[in-house]
């Protein structure tokens, strides 16, 4: 598990789930179909990202394919540092 995977799964965990243990999430679990984040969420996780990563969410980047599982995010933000110079793990 990579760094930004464990800290987006952390986040998701503390900040989404309050807490909740007893929710698994799974790499690839959705977390619109999943009822873990909502529009307000989504925004949430935005920030958290351009915050911790130092990446720029840009609108267009606002689609379920980015930011729907801990995978996807995990690849987002991958791909964003590399594309900056950013390069963390």
């Amino acid at each position: 598990m990579t760094s930004i995977e464990t800290d987006v799964r952390q986040y998701v965990l503390d900040k989404l789930l309050f807490g909740r243990t007893e929710v698994e999430i799974a790499g690839d679990t959705s977390f619109l179909e999943s009822g873990i984040i909502d529009s307000t969420g989504v925004l949430e996780l935005v920030a958290f990202l351009e915050e911790k990563f130092q990446v720029k969410v840009e609108d267009e980047d606002l689609i379920p394919a980015n930011l729907d599982s801990v995978n996807a995010v995990t690849r987002f933000v991958e791909r964003k540092s590399a594309m900056s110079g950013n390069s963390r793990r």
